[in-house]
């Protein structure tokens, strides 16, 4: 890509976060005074967001936003752009980062086992591993992993039903998720560790670290992924998908 102007960054945390009214004011006022567009989702379990603006802008408020201790270390995901994926800055707090719907289930507390894009092909090439694709069904259409099963969900919300309803701790020994970013299959594998899942995974930094660590000749991906702004779809090494 050309000359890209804009450095999009894409980051979540499970984490035990208190004052989040008093946090959010302090975050917005952070990515305002930085030209930063995009959201930031704050909840008690956590922080979840994409944003965009100047390579100069981000760095600088990502030392300010890692100065907070919750947020120290915090990965994040990183692609560019030479159009502005975002319009505005918002702010927003939630009861969750990513609806479950499914109040007794706490990410901060358990969650699977990560594993990273360099590792993930031989998991899902496992024949006694059930896949699964925990994004919505109009994402699975534009692209998949190989031997991935597709839930036919509408919303994140009903992937508790497929879970109780489709999949079995006795029969499922092993079973591995992904989605996007990495956030719906870690809250998704805490739920089925709490449903007595045993081996349970799923991939670090989701999809899109996948796209961006794995060369498309030793890939398992297929197709585009979709992504929740203007670029729409991308593929490997983040490349946005031409538009028609």
């Amino acid at each position: 890509m050309s000359n890209p102007q804009f450095t999009i960054r894409t980051f979540y945390r499970f984490v035990r976060l208190e004052n989040i009214a008093d946090l959010r004011q302090a975050i917005l006022t952070h990515a305002t005074e930085n030209k930063l567009c995009g959201t930031i989702l704050l909840a008690n379990e956590g922080i979840n967001s994409t944003i965009s603006g100047s390579a100069e802008n981000m760095n600088r408020f990502w030392q300010q936003l890692t100065s907070y201790p919750e947020f120290t270390g915090m990965p994040y995901k990183e692609s560019f752009s030479s159009e502005a994926p975002f319009k505005r800055m918002k702010v927003r707090l939630k009861r969750e980062i990513v609806s479950l719907y499914q109040p007794q289930v706490d990410p901060t507390q358990v969650v699977g086992d990560y594993v990273d894009a360099q590792k993930w092909n031989e998991l899902i090439q496992d024949p006694e591993c059930l896949v699964i694709d925990v994004r919505n069904h109009y994402e699975v259409e534009m692209g998949t992993f190989e031997n991935a099963q597709d839930p036919k969900t509408n919303s994140f919300k009903e992937f508790a039903q497929f879970a109780t309803t489709q999949c079995d701790p006795q029969k499922h020994k092993k079973v591995a998720m992904f989605c996007t970013g990495g956030i719906r299959c870690e809250k998704a594998s805490s739920y089925m560790k709490q449903l007595g899942f045993e081996n349970v995974y799923h991939l670090n930094g989701g999809i899109l670290k996948y796209l961006e660590d794995v060369s498309a000749s030793e890939s398992l991906w297929h197709g585009d992924c979709y992504v929740f702004d203007e670029r729409e779809a991308v593929g490997h090494g983040l490349v946005p998908r031409q538009k028609k």
